[in-house]
């Protein structure tokens, strides 16, 4: 199996419903994997942009860059709830396997900069190969 860059979720927690922001995000090509009520008030959700999939152009940085276009045009409601999460996070899926010896991506400082712009942060996910019990 090849090391292979999956995907880019987009991963929040807020103290309050966050309907109108997952609504906002769908609007705009970036679905909810899911969306759960933790406790009392406290909502965590998982979105993926799919509009890259099966695109050989699709890299880390270009599916930020995608998101990240519809972060910044959020306005009212969902612009608001966006500033209350306490966790934004773009985090980074790879499936890791036994080649090539040594895999890069990275990302570029004009995405970086857009990162910390709207308070996000980077995350990374990797995950490794089964092994068949022997």
């Amino acid at each position: 199996m090849s090391t292979r860059y999956i995907n880019t979720d987009l991963d929040l927690e807020v103290a309050c419903d966050l309907g109108p922001l997952a609504a906002a995000l769908e609007a705009k090509d970036i679905f909810p994997l899911h969306i759960t009520q933790k406790v009392e008030g406290c909502w965590s959700a998982t979105f993926e942009c799919v509009t890259f999939r099966d695109d050989v152009s699709d890299t880390p940085d270009t599916r930020i860059g995608k998101m990240l276009d519809v972060v910044e045009s959020l306005q009212g409601e969902a612009s608001r709830l966006w500033l209350q999460c306490s966790r934004r996070e773009f985090n980074l899926g790879y499936d890791c396997g036994d080649t090539p010896f040594s895999f890069y991506t990275g990302l570029t400082n004009s995405t970086l900069l857009r990162v910390a712009g709207v308070g996000a942060s980077i995350g990374i996910t990797l995950y490794g190969v089964e092994r068949s019990p022997s």
